[in-house]
């Protein structure tokens, strides 16, 4: 993970961070809040046990596994392929004032991993970093979209992906 270049992006909600933790963290939210989602079904969902199975709308079919689990706080996460590589994904709750907060998503992709140290940064920069941003920016503004509407986020409301429409 350390030798993966992180993408970082938030959004602030007009909600308190309990409010917040319950919409980030109930089971099958992605079926709701997630822009790119075609189907977000849970695996195991109980006690210090998360993980879920997310098929976005191009078919690409990934797992997350939770690894942490500090709740009004975030948690943190591997996705990938089953049994392939895995990016590394921190969801942050920050307290603004009583009733404002901030979710920050952070991703280390392993994309990149493969390719030779010398061409990380320009392809990071280049092609990694723009798409993933646009793509975390789809997926935060999904989440407040669902919760100042209580409805579902259209498909594609935010454009769609190269990766994952």
């Amino acid at each position: 993970m350390n030798e993966n270049l992180p993408v970082s992006q938030f959004v602030e909600f007009d909600l308190n961070a309990v409010e917040l933790w319950e919409l980030i963290s109930t089971p099958g939210n992605l079926n709701y809040a997630h822009p790119y989602c075609l189907s977000n079904e849970i695996i195991s969902w109980n006690g210090d046990e998360h993980s879920d199975r997310l098929v976005y709308l191009n078919g690409r079919n990934y797992i997350r596994k939770f690894d942490t689990w500090e709740e009004k706080q975030g948690f943190t996460l591997n996705i990938g392929e089953e049994n392939g590589p895995q990016s590394f994904v921190k969801w942050e709750i920050s307290t603004i004032s009583r009733n404002k907060t901030l979710l920050k998503i952070t991703v280390y992709p392993y994309i990149l991993s493969k390719f030779p140290r010398p061409f990380r940064k320009i392809l990071h920069a280049f092609w990694v970093k723009p798409r993933l941003e646009k793509y975390l920016n789809s997926v935060l503004l999904g989440f407040l979209y669902y919760s100042e509407n209580g409805s579902s986020v259209p498909k594609n409301h935010f454009g769609k992906h190269p990766w994952f429409s």
